[in-house]
């Protein structure tokens, strides 16, 4: 008997796509109803920024604002729902090794590296380019680009409101898995940043398993 793969465990016992995904890529993938996405921070403190789009409608997709609204809470959690534009559950985060993933940090573009850390980074890929690229496949452009969820990222919020980008919570091996409600197109950037410490400072590898 073959030794399952640790990364498998509690997920269904068809495992349908496997793949680990380099730093700094972009990544595309259908996932259908029923299905199970779970992703694997495998070095630790990589953040994941992370879109959803219908598949059979992809004018319909992810809603920070109406996900944020509905639960009540600026931060994601096991059985936070995750809505579209429509307020219809997208996907629901059945599990997650981590406390909580962020979904008011955005981004990062080669714009507002610059803004933030000097002209000295405009050259340096960023997010928006790798959720231009995979969109681009699937003919959609810039304008398709919505906030975004950052997994394994760490955005507190202070009393007054104050919020920064800090150490990251994650480690490796932790997970996140994310049950589809309907059939969706997940847009990842394996974010390249390399200007604060939502990385360490050093992006890495991330895995994508789907479960069904």
């Amino acid at each position: 008997m073959l030794n399952r793969d640790p990364h498998h465990d509690g997920l269904p016992d068809t495992i349908v796509h496997d793949e680990v995904v380099p730093a700094r890529a972009p990544w595309i993938h259908h996932i259908k109803k029923g299905q199970t996405l779970r992703i694997v921070d495998l070095e630790g403190n990589q953040a994941v920024d992370f879109l959803l789009y219908s598949e059979a409608d992809d004018t319909e997709r992810y809603s920070a604002q109406d996900t944020v609204a509905a639960q009540g809470n600026l931060f994601l959690r096991t059985g936070t729902v995750l809505r579209s534009n429509e307020g219809r559950p997208m996907m629901t985060i059945a599990a997650t090794t981590v406390e909580y993933h962020d979904t008011i940090g955005g981004a990062c573009s080669c714009e507002s590296n610059t803004l933030r850390y000097g002209h000295h980074t405009k050259a340096q890929h960023a997010c928006v380019e790798n959720f231009l690229e995979a969109n681009l496949t699937e003919g959609r452009g810039k304008r398709d680009i919505v906030a975004n969820i950052n997994f394994f990222m760490n955005v507190p919020v202070e009393a007054d409101g104050a919020l920064g980008i800090v150490d990251g919570i994650s480690a490796p091996g932790l997970t996140v898995d994310l049950k589809a409600e309907m059939d969706v197109i997940v847009v990842v950037s394996n974010c390249p940043q390399i200007n604060n410490p939502c990385n360490g400072f050093n992006p890495t590898p991330v895995r994508m398993i789907v479960a069904a």
